[in-house]
């Protein structure tokens, strides 16, 4: 299939919106697994804090595969951030709970971007091939 001038050139177009619009998607994947990985962390460490005893040691997760000692207490009480910069104070089964909800919203946006990104670059991949063609169509027939 010949394309005309005016194809090519909306076809490299398209190709640079495509390409645009991986690096975003790209950049939410990245954001969305840092996310997952970091609720994901909170609802364990809720968890394990729901089955310690009172005075038992335990190592808390601080980030970057860092951990503080300390030892449990009575309380059965966490301060959640609930969105917007909003925290709530809730015992630790309702924070586990909360944390297990916004893995799974997470896991399901992941999911979609991640489909997305497939589908575009899917897209991408064949506009490519056919811009390639092209390319070389025009290079044979000026010879």
């Amino acid at each position: 299939m010949k394309m005309e001038d005016g194809e090519l050139r909306q076809a490299l177009e398209a190709l640079d919106t495509y390409n645009a619009q991986l690096e975003a998607i790209n950049r939410q994947v990245r954001l969305l697994q840092v996310s997952l990985e970091d609720t994901t962390r909170a609802r364990e460490s809720f968890k394990a804090l729901a089955n310690a005893k009172e005075g038992d040691d335990i190592l808390i997760p601080v980030g970057a595969s860092s951990f503080v000692p300390a030892k449990v207490t009575g309380s059965r009480k966490a301060i959640v951030g609930i969105g917007n910069r909003l925290s709530a104070e809730k015992d630790l089964d309702e924070a586990a709970a909360f944390m297990d909800a916004n893995v799974s919203e997470i896991s399901k946006a992941l999911r979609e971007s991640v489909n997305a990104l497939s589908e575009i670059e899917r897209i991408a991949t064949e506009l490519t091939m056919a811009v390639q063609n092209e390319y070389r169509v025009r290079q044979l027939s000026s010879q």
